[in-house]
């Protein structure tokens, strides 16, 4: 009776009229019990048949807590940025499935449904993007990858299809056929998109549920913003609530490995309870500030917010909402008991089980989050996640928000005079608008990223840190960009490096002792005269002073030129670095499709103006 529900199209109806079998979950709690296998199993191995020899893509293990989930390649234990190929003749800079495959794609397209239909099935409905302001889905995959269902139920609006009123007409199909990894795209990660005017098609070739169930559904989302005119921003977002019930709003964007998930994070403490805020690599000094009583945080959003027109108000701040129905953490930072307290709990315990990707499990005992796969080489893997259902974060907030400040989130390389390189950030800049807009085109994947294969030197992860997953055209995000920041001036733009600040091993401190700055500030707007124009022009103003619970930061972590082991020389050159990056970067978007002002922007960089330039384009309130 639930496949009536379902309006697919003819040939999808056909594929499920003839397969071996469709099961569809009337809830998560179902789906979690088909992620384990049968009742008696407690691991299993996700078999395909691929040329007449069974491959083993993954392992599940039923653990007290969940379903740990392991790939038998650490090449799949992390998603490839270069996964996203298009197959539809809509407008688009991605790599088109012509040109990669020399044929046309509706051979595989076809090929891929008949290879679904000889399967037992698996139908997953959910609304992409929420239930708020989302577009009915659907997944349809093969029985035995349950786990990969239920990672999605977690991460996406689970629809129980017998409680949706009216039919159900998905507007985007996520088909999952993992034996064509093998057979057609020499192992590695695809997913094409195929966008047809009725319904937005994926085809996910792999069992990793990044670039579909997860990325996926983001392109989905850029996709339809692109068309209708907003954005869906690649960004964490926190309420901070000081102890004397200030508040206030913290938006962090960037690249994969930036701090998205980490600006959620309650502060790490050493065991004393001290703040280690800065480790200089050269003389092995450690700095600590102590800070008794910290902010309250009421988490927002982890990933992707949605920035719907519908929502925006006269406050000229940009207001959001989660664009997930839960959340897909990295947990590479969590090497052992005791670090992060306030999520372990929740790993260890959860109300429901989870499912966790690329963490050792032992059947019907605890998966315990530090316990890392051990990849080939003999190391951790540094990718580990869990899928974390919002209902189960404490505090959340489920309304919509102002942002009160966007910040962006760089990592960054050690730098000193004798090996120079881009780690010339401080640990707080503030940017004029246009020079946010710039940050967002550039998008810096930095300095030993772990979510992604591609970790060596500083790579750019495109327009809004989010083109890896955007189907379209790069001006037409750059324009929705630009456009969404002219429409929301009173959010106030700030730029946070993590990982180091010169000769300074930082990790994520900056972003959270940034956090705590401003919201016991009671506002992100600066005295003009309090403000240091950056010696790197693109880095807007930095600080002078830094003063938290009646504790100074080191200058030398707010301007790095300053500190004895960098000094102008090894800064300027670093400068150098980023600024040559910078402008190879930008040249792909001076096209004639580019905002005018957008144009004007960009002619800064490449003629290295000085900040007041950019204000004169835009100007900032301080």
């Amino acid at each position: 009776m639930s496949l009536c529900r379902f309006i697919f199209s003819r040939e999808i109806s056909r594929v499920l009229a003839n397969c071996k079998g469709v099961t569809i979950p009337a809830s998560r709690a179902e789906i979690v019990s088909l992620a384990f296998g049968s009742e008696d199993c407690d691991s299993f191995s996700v078999d395909y048949d691929v040329d007449g020899q069974a491959f083993t893509e993954a392992t599940v293990v039923r653990c007290k807590n969940g379903a740990a989930v392991n790939y038998t390649e650490d090449y799949m234990r992390r998603r490839d940025p270069n996964c996203l190929i298009v197959a539809d003749s809509f407008p688009t800079d991605k790599p088109k499935f012509t040109d990669e495959y020399g044929e046309e794609f509706s051979s595989l397209r076809e090929k891929t449904f008949d290879w679904l239909a000889g399967q037992e099935l698996l139908i997953t409905p959910f609304m992409a993007g929420g239930p708020e302001y989302g577009y009915p889905a659907a997944l349809i995959a093969p029985k035995n990858a349950a786990f990969f269902a239920c990672g999605l139920a977690g991460l996406q609006h689970f629809i129980n299809i017998d409680e949706y009123e009216g039919d159900f007409i998905p507007k985007v199909v996520i088909f999952l056929a993992p034996p064509f990894r093998h057979t057609y795209f020499k192992g590695k990660q695809i997913v094409v998109h195929n966008r047809t005017p009725d319904v937005y098609e994926m085809f996910s070739y792999n069992l990793y549920p990044g670039p579909s169930a997860k990325k996926g559904i983001y392109g989905f989302l850029l996709d339809v913003g692109e068309r209708e005119g907003w954005v869906t921003a690649h960004a964490s977002a926190v309420k901070v609530i000081t102890p004397y019930e200030n508040e206030i709003v913290l938006m962090h964007e960037g690249a994969s490995g930036g701090g998205k998930s980490e600006m959620g994070e309650n502060i790490h403490r050493e065991q004393d309870g001290k703040i280690l805020y800065g480790h200089n690599l050269v003389t092995g000094e450690d700095f600590y500030l102590n800070i008794e009583e910290p902010c309250a945080l009421a988490p927002i959003a982890d990933d992707m917010v949605l920035c719907h027109p519908t929502m925006q108000n006269d406050s000229k701040k940009l207001v959001i909402r989660d664009a997930e129905d839960g959340w897909f953490l990295r947990l590479d930072h969590i090497k052992g008991y005791g670090t992060e307290p306030y999520h372990e709990k929740i790993f260890t315990q959860p109300s429901e089980p989870l499912v966790f990707l690329n963490i050792q499990g032992v059947p019907t005992a605890t998966c315990l989050v530090w316990e890392h796969t051990i990849d080939s080489d003999g190391k951790p893997c540094p990718n580990p996640r869990v899928i974390l259902p919002r209902r189960m974060v404490p505090g959340i907030v489920n309304s919509e928000v102002e942002v009160d400040v966007r910040s962006f989130g760089v990592r960054t390389p050690p730098s000193t005079a004798e090996h120079p390189h881009y780690g010339i950030l401080g640990m707080l800049h503030i940017l004029p608008p246009a020079l946010a807009w710039l940050w967002r085109l550039v998008a810096p994947r930095g300095h030993n990223n772990p979510s992604i294969i591609d970790t060596l030197g500083i790579t750019s992860e495109g327009v809004g840190s989010y083109w890896p997953f955007a189907p379209g055209k790069m001006s037409n995000q750059a324009n929705l960009l630009l456009d969404q920041i002219l429409a929301s001036l009173s959010t106030r733009f700030i730029l946070i490096p993590n990982q180091h600040i010169g000769c300074y091993e930082v990790g994520f401190m900056p972003q959270w002792i940034t956090r705590e700055y401003l919201a016991r500030r009671g506002s992100a707007k600066f005295k003009q005269e309090s403000l240091v124009p950056a010696r790197l022009p693109i880095l807007g103003y930095c600080l002078d002073k830094m003063k938290i619970d009646g504790q100074y930061i080191r200058q030398t972590l707010l301007r790095p030129e300053t500190q004895a082991e960098m000094g102008t020389a090894g800064y300027d050159k670093g400068a150098k670095m980023l600024m040559d990056f910078f402008k190879d970067e930008i040249q792909k978007f001076n096209v004639p499709e580019l905002n005018p002002l957008g144009k004007q922007i960009i002619e800064c960089c490449l003629d290295d103006a000085a900040l007041d330039e950019y204000l004169a384009l835009i100007p900032m309130r301080y």
